[in-house]
């Protein structure tokens, strides 16, 4: 079959010949990224999430006081322990050090689940409030947790949104 003509999962890896049948297209993007993640137990890692479309929804106080309760929550967490987090009006970072059964994608989902069904309530609205996707970074043992922990929460200065740290609202860490 001329080259053309052929599917797509035929026509790639035309460099192929004699190594055996084509392979289907990799997923990209998320679902591939998704798929390679590991989690270790006991493991700090540093987490971001996006809202649906970076809006706004936490300019809301009380849509900010409904998610944020939720982030130190043992019935989200499970067996992980927040160390840290930060709302921002769009985004959210949490530093989570793993226990030893719950993987970082089923604690994730949990606080993302749960925050954006009581913001949504906050905000009488439905819907996904988070994007699917989210950012991590397992932090190695000689990354100093009270420094990423610090960089982290400074996000809201660095945004301009307070002028110190202790007039911004979502925001909390263990070592205080």
């Amino acid at each position: 079959m001329p080259a053309i003509f052929q599917p797509y999962h035929m026509n790639r890896n035309r460099n192929n010949r004699g190594q055996g049948p084509l392979l289907p297209p990799e997923r990209s993007g998320h679902c591939a990224l998704r798929r390679r993640r590991v989690s270790l137990a006991n493991h700090a890692y540093l987490v971001s999430s996006a809202t649906i479309g970076r809006h706004r929804f936490f300019l809301d106080f009380h849509a900010g006081c409904a998610a944020a309760r939720c982030f130190e929550n043992r019935a989200f967490l499970g067996d992980a322990r927040m160390l840290a987090w930060v709302l921002m009006p769009d985004h959210a970072h949490w530093l989570v050090q793993l226990g030893e059964s719950d993987p970082l994608s089923l604690v994730v989902n949990r606080i993302k689940s749960a925050s954006a069904r009581y913001a949504n309530r906050a905000l009488a609205r439905k819907g996904a409030l988070w994007e699917q996707a989210y950012h991590d970074h397992g932090l190695r043992k000689d990354e100093e947790l009270r420094g990423v922990a610090r960089y982290m929460i400074a996000n809201p200065l660095r945004a301009g949104l307070v002028q110190r740290i202790g007039d911004y609202p979502f925001w909390n860490a263990i070592w205080l």
